[in-house]
């Protein structure tokens, strides 16, 4: 499978060979599965204290031979554990169990249950290469939503010169970005954020954000980076960290992606 290598113009200068993984059948169900594993290992186990809510000197006392203000049966009040922090036990507060004010929740959260997704290496690694797989089909870029001038942008992925990494300042990657025909995903993206709904705002995520262009990179310190991650829902990636989240966000194939030329190599 074969390629045009364009210039940060957006002219095409040669072509050139598509690595085998782009060859791979797509599987939406596998990448889907190595999303979820992804996703499921940045979680943190949480639960409650056991103790919560029984931290009291509630007690049931069900004898029938005791006199009534020392037992909670047969009393014509509620037939529950009361506190023992009054002259008889009849006056007590409810407490200890669930359902009742100040009392332990029937089935709170466990700290020991299992919140990873587990994935084969081999599956994961192949649920990679399926994603960067949809990346160079139209069809399921188009799908996800993505904008590009079809006129300037011929063929998917776009693969740009080594040049490219060494840009600095976000208004030449911008410039670059509209001779490649494809800023108007950026404005899609930076239109539909959104104010998200109820407590979430002040839990550090205020906006919902859409996902645009993935750019891929040969090495984690090259000048592009600082230039291009504060163009809204653009991520940047050194190919070696490509993973399945970043090219299928949600578990939707087919990301709109720039891959310059040394890191095509890497792949």
């Amino acid at each position: 499978m074969k390629a045009s290598v364009y210039s940060i113009e957006g002219q095409a200068l040669r072509q050139i060979e598509l690595p085998e993984a782009f060859n791979e059948e797509i599987d939406f169900n596998l990448i889907k599965r190595a999303v979820l594993a992804i996703r499921s290992a940045k979680r943190k186990s949480y639960g409650a204290n056991p103790r919560a809510g029984r931290n009291n000197t509630a007690i049931y006392v069900g004898a029938r031979h005791y006199p009534t203000p020392m037992r909670t049966i047969n009393t014509g009040r509620a037939r529950k554990p009361r506190l023992q922090n009054r002259r008889y036990l009849l006056y007590g507060r409810v407490a200890g169990i669930a359902g009742v004010v100040s009392g332990p929740k029937a089935h709170p959260a466990k700290a020991e249950k299992q919140l990873r997704e587990k994935i084969n290496k081999k599956e994961k690694r192949k649920a990679t290469r399926s994603a960067l797989a949809a990346t160079a089909v139209k069809e399921l870029v188009k799908k996800r939503g993505h904008y590009f001038d079809e006129a300037k942008t011929k063929e998917l992925p776009i693969i740009v010169e080594e040049k490219f990494e060494s840009l600095k300042k976000a208004k030449e990657v911008a410039k670059a970005f509209e001779n490649l025909g494809i800023m108007q995903d950026i404005e899609r993206a930076r239109e539909k954020r959104q104010k998200r709904a109820g407590k979430g705002k002040r839990r550090g995520r205020r906006y919902k954000k859409r996902k645009s262009i993935l750019v891929i990179v040969s090495k984690p310190k090259v000048p592009v980076i600082k230039a291009v991650r504060n163009f809204e829902g653009v991520d940047v990636v050194p190919a070696k960290l490509v993973n399945a989240e970043l090219l299928a966000p949600g578990a939707r194939a087919g990301r709109l992606s720039i891959i310059t030329e040394p890191a095509l190599k890497e792949l």
